[in-house]
């Protein structure tokens, strides 16, 4: 299966824009393309896309002396992401509540760039067993949320907001940063909230990266990993 989303470009700098952008349409884009990761329309228009009991709206911003845990369990392992209030208040509230409420359950890692991110979230397109491999990468919550400053550095295991390249349209998607050398890129655009870090299951995420794709330019999964359970515990 073939997944339209974000194209790679030919040096990370530009794979960086293009990840942003890819969500435009209905989501976020990580480093991605603009066409890809920008919110899609659907996301931006209001109204919510996921399950029961998921917010419709933008949840509250997460206090900076707050923190969660995450783990988002695959077929291939468990991924365990901190979460901390502090890092982009209004990105980490809405990563767990979308996570807490069952947004993100059964929802594929749709985006492979070896040796930069993976990237996942569409709840709306990327829902197995209904994948829209013509739409995922191009969907997201049915609302956006509010930019967050960067402030720390992206390194590998950062785990941060896709979004386009305008103002406040990240909404559901997030990607995962594969390796330190993808930091320069991403740092040239400082516009992806950071959100946490993953403390454990980077050989999980590297084992996604290493899963067949479509290369160049959507680098789109041929058969994208589904995450399983998204479950929120906090100290």
């Amino acid at each position: 299966m073939t997944v339209r989303f974000a194209r790679r470009p030919f040096a990370l700098a530009v794979a960086a824009a293009l990840l942003l952008g890819a969500c435009s349409a209905s989501t976020t884009r990580a480093p991605s393309s603009a066409a890809s990761s920008a919110p899609s329309t659907a996301a931006s228009a209001g109204g919510g896309v996921g399950p029961a009991g998921c917010p419709t709206s933008a949840p509250p911003p997460m206090a900076a002396t707050d923190s969660a845990t995450v783990t988002l369990s695959t077929a291939k392992g468990d991924i365990v992401i901190n979460a901390t209030g502090s890092l982009a208040p209004n990105a980490t509230g809405n990563f767990v509540a979308l996570a807490a409420c069952g947004y993100y359950d059964g929802v594929v890692f749709h985006r492979l760039v070896p040796g930069f991110v993976i990237q996942g979230g569409d709840g709306q397109y990327g829902r197995v067993p209904n994948v829209d491999v013509s739409q995922v990468g191009l969907g997201g919550p049915g609302y956006t949320i509010p930019d967050d400053p960067v402030t720390t550095p992206y390194a590998r295991g950062t785990v941060a907001m896709a979004r386009t390249s305008q103002p406040n349209s990240a909404g559901s998607q997030f990607f995962i940063v594969l390796d330190d050398g993808a930091a320069p890129a991403l740092s040239a655009y400082n516009t992806y909230a950071i959100m946490g870090q993953v403390t454990s299951g980077m050989d999980v995420v590297d084992a996604i990266a290493a899963m067949p794709n479509s290369g160049p330019p959507s680098n789109a999964a041929l058969d994208p990993l589904p995450i399983t359970k998204a479950s929120v515990s906090r100290p």
